[in-house]
């Protein structure tokens, strides 16, 4: 079934897509259980997308509770190739500004209890991940952000390491240093799984990074609040729904990046191992390689 070809993740302070037509609400099911909420599909432009709100609508899941696999799932279920996430960040490095953009190239993973993976259970599954952003989606995400949305925020960044932490608690301020220490752009708390889930499902993945405040390292700033965090957002989330409405309309018709084959080498199981329940429940991932 292809209903979209764009998925759009919102994250806090991001919980529709503006100027859609054609909209309709879906209810996904899938093995994974139930997705944050309902899909909105639409019309952005000449593009169909399916936009999710990770935390739920009224933002009432956690980082760490939040569906990514039935969410990753069931956009792979409308035909979505591409996905771009919004995501709130803190700074960890002086040049990188409160309410500037941010779209990263790299990822430090420091979840801990999170489920990061579709496979196991009889199947045993390595893909790729040295660069966990689609770089052909990134480009345009920064040309979207730079070149028609650049007088709407501050500066944007192009490429830079977001450090996944757990949450739901904000970083201790020896935390906040020793990730500095590592060179780490921007930390926030939802681009893992989605990153490595969206690897797995072979779609091309990418992320607007809004920054909200410094995190809690600098000297002359205050310590992050939630009041700081949703100020600065809701003031970032306008520009990055442009950003959004810009990029889809320039997505490649085709996909030539290593996103798109990324299991085609990566199913270490042998075939006729492989449980017949898995086959099933994961056909939609692994149809076309067994």
């Amino acid at each position: 079934m292809t209903e979209a070809k764009l998925g759009v993740i919102g994250g806090s302070g991001l919980y529709e897509i503006d100027g859609l037509t054609d909209v309709k609400e879906v209810k996904i099911k899938t093995p994974f259980g139930d997705p944050s909420d309902a899909i909105v599909l639409g019309t952005l432009g000449k593009t169909r997308i399916a936009f999710i709100p990770r935390h739920g609508r009224g933002h009432r899941i956690l980082p760490t509770e939040i569906p990514v696999r039935a969410n990753i799932y069931a956009l792979k279920s409308l035909g979505v190739e591409w996905i771009i996430s919004v995501s709130a960040v803190g700074s960890l490095q002086e040049n990188i500004h409160p309410l500037d953009i941010v779209i990263p190239d790299q990822i430090i993973d420091r979840t801990k209890s999170r489920v990061n993976t579709f496979f196991g259970d009889g199947i045993v599954v390595h893909a790729t991940f040295a660069d966990p952003f689609c770089p052909v989606l990134s480009q345009l995400l920064y040309q979207a952000a730079y070149y028609d949305v650049g007088g709407k925020v501050p500066r944007v960044h192009p490429g830079g390491t977001y450090l996944a932490m757990e949450g739901p608690l904000f970083s201790t301020r020896a935390e906040s240093n020793l990730y500095r220490s590592w060179r780490a752009s921007v930390i926030g708390m939802t681009a893992i799984p989605e990153a490595k889930l969206a690897r797995e499902a072979e779609i091309c993945y990418a992320t607007i990074a809004c920054v909200t405040d410094y995190d809690c390292w600098h000297e002359v700033h205050e310590s992050v609040t939630i009041d700081m965090v949703i100020s600065n957002l809701m003031r970032s989330v306008e520009a990055a729904k442009e950003i959004v409405k810009k990029a889809s309309a320039q997505l490649p018709k085709r996909r030539e990046c290593g996103c798109a084959t990324a299991l085609r080498d990566a199913i270490i199981t042998s075939r006729e191992l492989i449980p017949p329940k898995k086959k099933e429940e994961l056909a939609l991932l692994l149809g076309k390689y067994l």
